[in-house]
């Protein structure tokens, strides 16, 4: 699969129409942040890992090509599974030109904790979504444990890493609980002589710990003041392992709420991960009054997995309340989650919600304008998303995605159940999670059309 450049345009219309009964099952990809985790502490290890089930899009791409060029060699076998030999922890060589992230921040912020532990310069920049984002979230404690860094204004995209090979560990507390933040000061930590501690004010998804175990770092969690403190030795030397990527539940969460809105439908999803730091979506849905039932799958390893049976009902959702707690293990599920609660029945609040606006998009924007448009009411009260249930949205409107794939796969799927279909525009960012989403979904049974945007 060939890596597309950051200014390629994410161009392509697609369309999301009203449609029938969804049924059928469904391998979902591979997780896209495991993906890259995979990929990143993988190149850090001694000698060979193999990974398989990693999800083949964009984004990920993006981070096999970064460490290609930061002298990793990575091959996919003829199974599709991934042989990465590792250079070590210390041992990436300097690139001949500019690190390309495309629209992945996960990549770039990454990537940054990493390459603050090399004794190189390196440029690390994006498409123009990516170069909008924030990424002083991540300077400021590499700054602190010793790195130097170059940034365009604002501290964002394109900037220079300056690492060096005498980085000091660090007790960081996160203003916000980031899994980001939090695996980007870990990975720096493993360069740094003694303990580096990420205190945060909630637990955020900890795939990044589980991974760092299995390649033999020394990771330990405590609670604190109500949060949680992550820590990890460094100096340390990193073994290779096999890996196998659960099915990302962030992608599965569009098909689990097309088959909710439509009367009838009964959806298999095999082998999800069920990581509890990440099924905030299935408490939510479940919590919405829907029937979604979970069988652990067999040789999951370090990341639960299980298969999921989805059946959707005339009038099956109601609205719900979530609190704050629940943003860091939904956070990229919130437009999922807005297509459901702008059919269920009554009104829906989503708090504690402002980390939507620095996504790939503002998404809390991206929403409310979206389902105002689409003939649902929703407005924002602070960091606060309320959305006004009704069973049948008008639809009938052109949404722009703006780069985020997240928010045009979510319009389309509530375009299956409005009166009228809803037309993305921009849809070939899709391919940054889920190149396959439109057969994917039109195997179950939905009515998207993605003409050349996607697959």
């Amino acid at each position: 699969m060939t890596q597309p450049s950051s200014d390629s345009p994410s161009a392509g219309t697609a369309v999301g129409r009203p449609g029938g009964v969804l049924s059928g099952r469904l391998r979902v990809p591979g997780d896209k942040s495991i993906s890259h985790r995979a990929f990143l502490i993988s190149a850090l290890a001694v000698g060979e890992s193999h990974a398989d089930g990693c999800l083949e899009s964009d984004d990920v791409l993006a981070t096999q090509a970064c460490l290609r060029a930061l002298g990793v060699e990575i091959r996919q076998t003829a199974s599709g599974a991934y042989r990465i030999h590792g250079r070590g922890v210390h041992g990436l060589a300097p690139s001949d030109g500019v690190l390309d992230c495309g629209n992945s921040g996960t990549a770039a912020r990454l990537l940054a904790g990493i390459l603050a532990g090399h004794t190189f310069s390196a440029v690390l920049s994006g498409d123009t979504s990516l170069r909008s984002r924030p990424m002083r979230r991540v300077i400021d404690p590499l700054m602190a444990m010793g790195a130097e860094f170059l940034t365009s204004r604002d501290g964002r995209l394109p900037m220079t890493v300056t690492g060096t090979d005498e980085l000091l560990p660090l007790d960081w507390n996160s203003a916000v609980p980031s899994a980001q933040v939090k695996t980007c000061v870990l990975l720096a930590g493993l360069h740094a002589s003694g303990t580096t501690t990420v205190v945060e004010p909630r637990p955020s998804r900890d795939h990044g710990e589980r991974m760092l175990r299995g390649f033999g770092a020394a990771v330990s969690t405590a609670a604190v003041d109500g949060g949680q403190a992550v820590s990890v030795e460094g100096n340390a030397t990193l073994r290779p392992t096999a890996i196998s990527v659960p099915g990302d539940v962030s992608s599965a969460a569009f098909p689990i709420v097309a088959a909710l809105l439509a009367d009838g439908s009964e959806v298999e999803l095999e082998r999800v991960g069920t990581n509890p730091t990440r099924t905030g979506v299935l408490d939510a849905l479940r919590a919405m009054g829907a029937d979604i039932d979970e069988e652990p799958a067999v040789g999951a390893g370090a990341e639960p997995m299980a298969n999921l049976r989805v059946r959707g009902r005339a009038g099956g959702l109601r609205a719900v309340d979530l609190g704050p707690e629940y943003a860091p293990r939904t956070i990229d599920e919130y437009p999922a989650l807005a297509m459901a609660a702008a059919c269920a029945d009554g009104v829906s609040r989503f708090r504690g919600v402002g980390e939507l606006r620095v996504k790939e998009s503002d998404r809390l924007e991206a929403l409310r304008s979206g389902l105002v448009a689409a003939g649902v009411a929703a407005r924002v009260e602070d960091d606060d998303l309320l959305i006004e249930g009704t069973p049948r949205p008008r639809g009938g409107v052109r949404i722009e995605a703006s780069l985020d794939h997240r928010i045009a796969m979510a319009f389309l799927v509530l375009g299956t159940a409005c009166a009228e279909p809803i037309e993305v525009g921009g849809a070939g960012t899709i391919r940054t999670s889920w190149p396959e989403f439109g057969s994917a979904m039109r195997r179950l049974g939905a009515a998207i059309d993605t003409g050349t945007a996607a697959p």
